[in-house]
């Protein structure tokens, strides 16, 4: 080695280089600042469950119609007390309730998107999936609205599975 030094580069994790300390970090977003989300039923999942696993009571959410529904068939199904839509002139808020049993565990524990901007789900009213063998619930959007797995079964439609709750 001593006779070509350059021929024989040390990996990058023995180099004599420093990586910049600042490299890394991102720019916080500032408050009120409107930004562009690719998938907002993602980003409502989200921190719903980041709120359970932190064990809030509640959970503020940016509203739209669709998140609205998925609130609704929540509280039908038993995994959050209430939801409140809070006008603040904007686009207003979506306030989740959650729910947590004597022993403070979460109602949810555990939600998944489903079908996503870059790979949808289409399910036929055949193929409509069941989850945790009943348990659980598959949230779809139907041509008949937002419906849960067992409705949308009832009333023989298929559509996109948006997410799965249990």
């Amino acid at each position: 080695f001593p006779l070509f030094p350059n021929r024989f580069p040390r990996p990058f994790c023995l180099s004599t280089r420093r990586r910049d300390s600042r490299r890394d970090k991102g720019q916080l977003v500032i408050e009120g600042e409107a930004h562009m989300m690719t998938d907002p039923i993602a980003d409502m999942l989200t921190r719903v469950r980041n709120a359970c696993r932190a064990g809030h009571r509640k959970v503020d959410i940016p509203s739209s119609r669709m998140k609205r529904e998925i609130a609704r068939i929540l509280k039908e199904s038993g995994f959050v007390h209430n939801y409140a839509y809070i006008d603040d002139n904007r686009q207003g808020y979506l306030r989740l309730y959650l729910k947590y049993s004597s022993d403070e565990e979460s109602a949810i524990q555990g939600l998944k998107r489903e079908s996503r901007p870059g790979l949808r789900k289409y399910v036929g009213k055949g193929e409509i999936p069941r989850i945790l063998n009943g348990l659980g619930v598959a949230i779809l959007s139907t041509s008949k609205g937002i419906l849960t797995d067992r409705t949308a079964r009832r009333e023989g439609v298929g559509g996109e599975v948006l997410c799965s709750v249990w």
